[in-house]
């Protein structure tokens, strides 16, 4: 069991706090309005707080914010975050006038590699970004079995994170570990394919899957 904070209040913060709780973990949810998040939460048991309360109390804290302002956000909470697990979920893409993703924020780099220059105390792992939300907590769903990459320089943090993927059900040989925090960049660039996937398909859950 662990104590985890969840940063976001949007549905792939949700869908993650309570999966998570609902495995056991002590969930706090960080958002900026915690009184009008908590009153229209129906999920498993979790706390409510602001982003620092919920960084502070955790030993791994999830990043559920948009990518676009990540850095910025998370950057803020460098003390609250120092000597934790940050696991970023986060995509940080330009948007097209029809509101999907129309091109990367940070060409030749990525959210996960900023996201660590900044917090140099904090190990980031990125996963869990090449799905629909849904995916990320019932990867069984799927027709086809999805692969959730890791990406991070600390090896420890990694094998943390790989046992967290399987309390949201993830088998081990569905979760491929990249290597370093830089080779994010490959799996933060599928986000490109999502506009073609949904205006073919619309808004259904789909996953990128690693065929051996």
């Amino acid at each position: 069991m662990h104590n985890i904070g969840v940063l976001g209040s949007g549905r792939v913060a949700t869908t993650l706090a309570n999966k998570l709780a609902g495995a056991g973990h002590v969930v706090t949810v960080g958002t900026r309005e915690p009184a009008r998040a908590a009153a229209r939460w129906s999920g498993a048991h979790v706390a409510f707080g602001d982003p620092a309360e919920a960084a502070r109390g955790a030993a791994i804290v999830v990043n559920a914010t948009p990518g676009e302002t990540t850095v910025e956000r998370l950057g803020a909470l460098r003390e609250e975050l120092k000597g934790k697990i940050l696991i970023d979920v986060s995509n940080a893409t330009l948007r097209g006038q029809d509101g999907l993703p129309s091109g990367l924020l940070y060409p030749g780099s990525s959210v996960a590699e900023r996201l660590q220059g900044a917090l140099p105390e904090t190990a980031v792992v990125k996963t869990l970004n090449t799905m629909l939300f849904t995916v990320m907590a019932d990867p069984a769903s799927l027709r086809t079995p999805p692969t959730a990459f890791l990406s991070g320089n600390d090896e420890k943090a990694k094998a943390v994170v790989g046992r967290l993927l399987g309390d949201l059900g993830w088998p081990a040989d569905w979760i491929e570990d990249l290597g370093d925090v830089a080779t994010a960049r490959g799996p933060e660039a599928v986000m490109l394919l999502v506009p073609s996937v949904m205006r073919r398909r619309g808004f259904a859950p789909f996953a990128l899957a690693l065929a051996r």
